[in-house]
């Protein structure tokens, strides 16, 4: 696909990568870079590298290629399924394990696995790379997680989660102890400006969030929180916990810099999960025990 445009005044001075991906929807800085190395950036007619500074009046062509559908495939992965019929299934996700394929982690996903228990029984509706997906967690959050069977039922899930009606209760061991036994952190999260990667709390271009928390017990230097969802927004109950002084334990993003290497990423578990079947209208709700890594960690710190 061709893009072109010329240089605005106000775009004067700018790195060319930084540019591109203001200009072009969809474009990162890091795949306009990308473009720029591989000579599919033109400024004036000529190739351009990356740390090109463009001047105003400049005309920019860029050739960015067509995406290629990528088809995610089914793997013999062990899983462990809490709950399951014809329409949905409830699995429990261990530490670890990425949800769905994506640069970098096109196998050993739940959706490969996912595909192979089902024999390609699972909702299309979020495309190839993410069948039945209707919600997510983080690679090294362990917990439950729905997984849609059919259109309908992902249908009724995901109007579940926007209405708010979708429990979803965590439990997490966070650095220091809490000035107050509970509370809620209400406060809108958006991506940092100045790391893309990163979430943080933030009016700009944000959307609301909601978390409610609750202490279950505090030791050595931690406290072992219960943590609920009104909203869910991407890495939440990382970000307002780092964003209240008491970041998650283990979390290698938003935690101090020396990171605690035992827990292998951070101390988080979707502990709880309740909806309405979409199908039956039954109310289900499911638990699971907190995993062995969680635990050993609540025990060498004396938060029982």
């Amino acid at each position: 696909m061709e893009h072109s445009f010329i240089a605005e005044a106000g775009d004067s001075g700018q790195r060319l990568d930084k540019l591109l991906s203001e200009k072009i929807a969809g474009l990162s800085r890091s795949s306009a870079a990308s473009l720029c190395e591989s000579g599919a950036v033109t400024v004036g007619g000529a190739p351009a590298g990356k740390k090109t500074k463009v001047k105003a009046g400049d005309e920019i062509a860029v050739t960015v290629p067509e995406p290629v559908e990528l088809k995610a495939e089914a793997e013999d992965i062990p899983l462990d399924i809490v709950y399951e019929d014809a329409d949905l299934l409830v699995v429990n996700k261990p530490k670890g394990m990425v949800v769905h394929p994506a640069p970098g982690n096109y196998s050993g996903t739940l959706v490969n696995a996912l595909l192979y228990h089902c024999k390609g029984s699972l909702s299309g509706i979020n495309g190839v790379l993410r069948p039945g997906i209707v919600h997510r967690i983080d690679k090294d959050t362990s917990g439950l997680l729905i997984v849609a069977k059919s259109d309908k039922a992902h249908a009724g899930l995901a109007g579940q989660i926007k209405e708010h009606s979708f429990t979803r209760e965590y439990e997490a061991v966070v650095y220091g102890r809490m000035k107050d036994d509970e509370g809620t952190v209400s406060a809108p999260i958006g991506r940092s400006k100045l790391d893309r990667k990163k979430m943080c709390v933030t009016d700009h271009c944000s959307k609301p969030a909601v978390t409610h928390y609750r202490v279950i017990d505090s030791g050595s230097g931690f406290s072992h929180l219960a943590l609920k969802l009104e909203t869910g927004r991407t890495h939440q109950i990382r970000v307002h916990m780092a964003y209240l002084g008491h970041p998650v334990a283990g979390d290698p993003v938003y935690g101090p810099s020396k990171v605690i290497t035992e827990l292998h990423g951070q101390c988080l578990h979707a502990k709880k999960i309740g909806f309405v079947h979409p199908i039956t209208g039954e109310f289900l709700s499911f638990d699971s025990e907190l995993p062995e890594y969680f635990r050993r960690f609540l025990s060498k710190n004396e938060i029982l």
